[in-house]
């Protein structure tokens, strides 16, 4: 709660002037990771005039960049040949096993970010195609994101959610599947289902079929704000979902996934879950302002918001419960009388 927050931070000019010049290192990176300039020197010292050549850019600008991120320590440089660091290596290399890929999505939200001023001028982001729309060229990176992140999350929210009983799983707005694939792992016999927009489905099954789960966890299209759920499941779980949406389509949404399950079942949310002043988490209030400017009504929502909207989809709340990753899980359990 907010009451526990540290004591405020003494600003200086100087500290200030730091803080408003961090985009530029992080500009840095990202020009480069959109450049894939990591994987073009690959396991090589190349010259800035080779790396420019094999990416398609201007050779005294690539110098440049590549200096700048030798001063980030990203990359080495010696008798004016470049090569990546062993963590630039490791995490920047798009061929390396531990490759960073949420960096391509941050690079997008770049874009979105610049528009912060106007959002809150207008109380809305500058007009986006909606995300069945935006190509693959946005959806790609973006369901790379996700996964990246959730297959470090899944099997510690997996086990708190807890699967006893669970026969049938449905992920809503799953993306990648990673949710639904740890749920099959962590419980023998059970079978899931992602349900996803239209073409984001196609990624999903490739991303089964890369894990070797496609006989137990499948995928579903739908829009989950305009077509009913399919039904019979023991729990219907929501991962970053409703982040993305308005509360009067969050409270649509949850009673969907009542509907959905069977008597007893449980609904899950799992997401930033805001204290009554919406500080606390910290990242969630930031992340209230990604929201603000790529979305036309989502924003991160109070814990009592979230058991409202349980407790008008006839679902018994229970009490919160932390991920350790500045997330947070309610569960709704259904009435085993319906």
């Amino acid at each position: 709660m907010s009451e526990e927050r540290a004591g405020p931070r003494a600003w200086t000019p100087g500290a200030i002037r730091e803080l408003a010049m961090n985009f530029q290192p992080s500009r840095i990176l990202l020009s480069a990771v959109e450049l894939r300039l990591f994987s073009l020197i690959g396991g090589g010292a190349l010259t800035a005039a080779e790396v420019a050549a094999r990416a398609g850019t201007q050779p005294r600008a690539t110098d440049r960049l590549l200096n700048a991120l030798c001063a980030l320590q990203l990359l080495a440089k010696r008798d004016g040949r470049f090569w990546n660091t062993a963590d630039g290596r490791r995490f920047l290399d798009d061929a390396s096993p531990e490759f960073a890929a949420g960096l391509g999505h941050t690079a997008g939200m770049w874009h979105s970010w610049s528009g912060l001023t106007e959002a809150v001028r207008e109380g809305r982001p500058a007009l986006r195609a909606p995300i069945n729309d935006r190509g693959d060229g946005w959806l790609q990176p973006f369901i790379a994101a996700m996964h990246y992140r959730a297959v470090q999350h899944a099997p510690r929210i997996a086990a708190l959610v807890g699967l006893d009983g669970v026969g049938r799983a449905l992920d809503v707005g799953g993306g990648s599947g990673a949710f639904a694939m740890e749920f099959a792992r962590q419980r023998p016999g059970l079978e899931a289902v992602v349900f996803d927009l239209p073409n984001v489905v196609p990624l999903t099954r490739a991303y089964i079929a890369g894990a070797g789960l496609g006989e137990r966890v499948t995928a579903a299209a739908g829009d989950y704000l305009a077509d009913p759920l399919p039904g019979g499941f023991d729990l219907v779980f929501l991962s970053a979902v409703v982040h993305s949406n308005a509360p009067e389509e969050n409270a649509r949404l949850v009673r969907s996934c009542a509907a959905a399950v069977n008597p007893g079942g449980r609904v899950a949310v799992v997401d930033f879950v805001m204290d009554r002043d919406r500080l606390e988490p910290p990242a969630g209030a930031l992340f209230a302002l990604n929201m603000l400017v790529a979305t036309d009504h989502g924003d991160t929502f109070t814990e009592e918001e979230i058991r409202g909207w349980m407790t008008d989809a006839g679902l018994g709340a229970g009490p919160r419960i932390d991920t350790g990753f500045g997330t947070a899980i309610i569960i709704g359990t259904a009435d085993r009388r319906s």
